[in-house]
């Protein structure tokens, strides 16, 4: 069974905690990139996180996800902790790529979370590799790969697809369309009022749905996730999202104005649910306030831990990069343990 699940007050509650944690963690990354703590680019999930935390509320803990390079939230929802993330962001040994991936980067392959990455439409081809291996070990698992409205028309990604579909694959392709490809609106992107329809070319289920309500995300994942496992193949599953903030930080963010981005935070996927709990009873305002409390504190903390945490040994910058080291690059990183850390001594 799933770790937390929207039909009891429990999951329900336990969801609610993770998209506010999601937020908290983003708001705050977000800051300490401004900052100039963070390196590289950091690429925020807030705004969507009813998809990732819908999704993975229908998911047994065993399931595998392949994020996008906004993976924050994906990493989140499935359950990692927020202090590795953020040692991670800022490429500390303690992260959960021990420093070596950053925001794009965080894998955590025992908690199901194949990784987020840079790469356009990588997402599918992963969930199709994973989908593969639990069909070839007879497994009762499935893989859920996620992408952007801009990996869409990605060559991979149709490759990918079309062989889960062909081999009827336990998978699932949840579409976070948030309307625009780093700056492309998605109908410039796109020929179809509905990306989903794109799984005609596949004979698979597509359906679109509110990806800012997640009740909706959790039951068309849940059914996805049913066909899936009885060997009926994979689903496509677009969900209509959005992103309050740039596609990176420091975004100027010309193609919108700030009243398209009010009128998409009016369905605000926490508030919303927020107020479903406290209309049904499961939660007060002021429990609501204690949480956040609680949320912000972690993240506080996570920030602590990460700015104390150690730097990667310069000795280990070749670990963790082959299932086994060719005798090449031993002999490289061996110069590298011996000189002092430059590859090569004074070469």
């Amino acid at each position: 069974m799933a770790d937390f699940d929207l039909a009891s007050q429990e999951g329900r509650l336990e969801a609610l905690r993770r998209m506010v944690t999601i937020r908290a963690f983003d708001e705050e990354a977000g800051d300490r990139f401004a900052d100039g703590e963070i390196p590289g680019f950091v690429h925020l999930y807030i705004g969507e996180e009813a998809v990732g935390v819908g999704t993975c509320a229908a998911l047994d803990p065993d399931d595998y996800i392949a994020s996008t390079h906004r993976g924050h939230g994906h990493c989140i929802a499935k359950g990692l902790d927020p202090k590795y993330m953020m040692a991670e962001l800022y490429g500390k040994a303690d992260g959960y790529c021990n420093g070596k991936g950053g925001s794009m980067h965080i894998a955590d392959v025992d908690a199901g979370m194949l990784g987020a990455n840079g790469i356009v439409g990588a997402g599918p081809p992963m969930a199709t590799g994973a989908a593969l291996s639990i069909d070839y070990q007879d497994r009762d698992q499935i893989a859920v790969g996620f992408l952007g409205d801009g990996a869409v028309a990605q060559g991979q990604v149709h490759e990918a697809i079309n062989i889960a579909a062909t081999w009827d694959l336990p998978a699932v392709f949840v579409i976070e369309n948030n309307h625009y490809g780093e700056g492309t609106p998605v109908e410039n992107q796109h020929n179809l009022d509905n990306l989903s329809d794109t799984a005609q070319a596949y004979d698979i289920p597509g359906l679109t749905i509110d990806g800012m309500d997640i009740t909706a995300v959790a039951e068309a994942v849940a059914e996805a996730r049913d066909r899936a496992r009885a060997g009926d193949g994979p689903t496509l599953i677009e969900a209509e999202t959005y992103r309050y903030r740039g596609h990176y930080e420091g975004d100027e963010e010309p193609y919108r104005d700030d009243a398209e981005i009010e009128r998409w935070q009016e369905r605000d996927p926490i508030a919303s649910f927020k107020e479903r709990l406290i209309d049904r009873g499961e939660l007060t305002a002021e429990e609501f306030d204690e949480l956040q409390a609680d949320i912000e504190a972690e993240i506080d903390a996570a920030v602590e831990y990460a700015q104390d945490a150690p730097a990667p040994d310069a000795h280990e910058a070749y670990e963790d990069m082959f299932a086994e080291m060719p005798p090449e690059i031993e002999r490289f990183a061996s110069a590298a343990r011996t000189d002092g850390g430059r590859p090569g001594g004074d070469r």
